[in-house]
C-alpha cells in the first residue's frame, strides 16, 4: 500500500533540516547521511558512498537491464545557519525550506516511485554532492553511469504549472584577471598601469560578446579591484556566466574570451575557464517527454507540458554523452534558490505516480539505441593577452 502524503512531507522536512551548502564539505557527508539512510529505507539497500576531494556523492546500483538512470543531488546554495531565518515548515498546502524544492523532495519522490516497483532490477540511482557549483568532482560518475543507461530520469524540480524540462541552454564559466602597476594614488598615479579601468574596459567587451536573437546571454557577474583607497590598483578581476541554446554559441563565444585583449598600455589580461556544461537539446527529450505525456493520460493525471530553461542541471551531461534525457521530474512548487522556496504538497503523489509509470514504461519497451554523443565540451583553459 502507498504511504500516505504525510509519510513524504515529513521526510522531505527530515532532509531540508539537514543543511547541505556545497561548499560545506561537513554538511554534506552528514546530509549524505540523511540521504543514505532515507534511501536505505526505501529501496531496502545501502548505498555505495563515493567521496572525491572530500565531496560525498551515493549511488544505488541494482543489476539488470535495461539500465535506467534516476539522477538527483543533495546539496543546496543555502549557508548553514538559513534556517535559523527559513525555518523548515508545512502546511496543509504547501512545504518550505531552504533546498525543498531545490531538490530535496525531489529525492524523497524518487524514493516513493521506486519502492512501488514490483523489483528495481536495472535501476542506477546516482545522488551527487556537487551539482550546485558545477559537478567537477562527480562529473565523470554522471557521465559513466549514462553511458550505460538507456535513459537518464532527472528529479530536478519541475517548471511552472508542473511542466517538464524538455531543453537546457549550456553553461559556461569564466574567471578574467587583470595585471596592472601599483604605485600612489596621489605622488605618482602616472607611474602605474590601472588594472580597475581596464577590467572597465573588459566588463564592456564581455557583454558584448551576448546574442539575444540566439538566445545567449554574457553576463559579468562577481567582481574584485584593488587594495587601498590611496593606491592605483595593481589586481582586478571578476566573474562570467555565459548561457547558450547551442554548442556552436558555446564556441562562438569561447573564441570571443580568448581573444580578449587589454586596452591600457601595461596592463595584462589571463582568461581562464571554458564550457561547463553542454546544452541539453530537445531532441535529447522528445521520445521520453512523449512517453511521459502518454503515462499521464493513462494515470488521468493532468496533461503535461514541456518548458525550455536558461537553468543547467546534470541532465545536460547525460544528454551530452548521447543518452535520452528527461529533466524536471521532480517536486511542482516554486522560489528555487529563494527565500520564498517552497513546494506544493498535493503534487508530491501525481509526481511519484508519473515516475513509476514512466519507469514501467520504458522497462516494457526500451527505446532505440541513443544518439551520438554531442561534440565534447571544451576542458576548461587559460589564455594570457598582452
Amino acid at each position: 500500500m502507498p504511504e500516505p502524503v504525510e509519510t513524504m512531507v515529513a521526510e522531505i522536512l527530515r532532509l531540508v533540516r539537514c543543511e547541505s551548502p556545497s561548499d560545506d564539505l561537513a554538511a554534506v557527508a552528514r546530509s549524505a547521511d540523511a540521504v543514505a539512510e532515507l534511501g536505505t529505507t526505501r529501496l531496502g539497500a545501502v548505498p555505495e558512498r563515493i567521496v572525491i576531494d572530500g565531496r560525498t556523492h551515493l549511488r544505488w546500483r541494482f543489476d539488470g537491464a535495461p539500465r535506467i538512470l534516476v539522477l538527483g543531488h543533495h546539496d543546496t546554495v543555502w549557508p548553514v545557519g538559513s534556517l535559523d531565518e527559513l525555518p523548515a515548515r508545512a502546511d496543509d498546502e504547501t512545504l518550505a525550506g531552504p533546498g525543498s524544492f531545490d531538490m530535496k523532495a525531489g529525492l524523497v519522490i524518487a524514493f516513493h516511485a521506486l519502492s512501488r516497483l514490483t523489483d528495481l532490477a536495472g535501476i542506477t540511482v546516482l545522488v551527487t554532492g556537487d551539482e550546485e557549483p558545477g559537478s567537477a568532482t562527480s562529473r565523470a560518475l554522471i557521465e559513466d553511469e549514462a553511458r550505460a543507461s538507456i535513459a537518464a530520469l532527472v528529479l530536478e524540480a519541475a517548471g511552472p504549472d508542473g511542466a517538464l524540462k524538455i531543453a537546457r541552454k549550456g553553461v559556461s564559466r569564466y574567471e578574467i584577471a587583470v595585471h596592472g602597476r601599483a604605485s600612489h594614488a596621489g605622488l605618482d598615479p602616472e607611474r602605474g598601469v590601472n588594472a580597475t579601468l581596464e577590467l572597465a574596459h573588459q566588463v564592456q567587451a564581455v557583454a558584448l560578446l551576448g546574442d539575444a536573437a540566439a538566445g545567449t546571454t554574457v553576463t559579468p557577474t562577481r567582481t574584485s579591484s584593488g587594495t587601498t583607497t590611496n593606491t592605483v590598483p595593481a589586481l582586478a578581476s571578476f566573474s562570467v556566466d555565459v548561457r547558450a541554446l547551442s554548442a556552436a554559441e558555446q564556441e562562438r563565444v569561447h573564441a570571443g574570451m580568448l581573444a580578449l585583449s587589454p586596452r591600457i598600455d601595461g596592463a595584462r589580461v589571463v582568461v581562464d575557464g571554458g564550457v561547463n556544461r553542454s546544452p541539453l537539446a530537445a531532441d535529447s527529450s522528445a521520445e521520453l517527454f512523449r512517453r511521459a505525456q502518454r503515462v499521464a493520460d493513462r494515470l488521468a493525471l493532468p496533461p503535461l507540458t514541456g518548458i525550455s530553461v536558461g537553468g543547467a542541471s546534470d541532465g545536460n551531461f547525460t544528454a551530452g554523452v548521447g543518452t535520452p534525457t528527461l529533466d524536471g521530474l521532480g517536486a511542482v512548487g516554486g522560489g528555487a534558490h529563494a527565500a520564498h522556496e517552497h513546494v506544493l504538497i498535493a503534487e508530491l503523489e501525481p509526481r511519484v505516480r508519473l515516475l513509476a509509470g514512466l519507469i514501467d514504461d520504458l522497462r516494457a519497451a526500451p527505446p532505440g539505441p541513443p544518439a551520438p554523443a554531442a561534440s565534447s565540451t571544451r576542458a576548461p583553459i587559460s589564455s594570457t593577452a598582452r
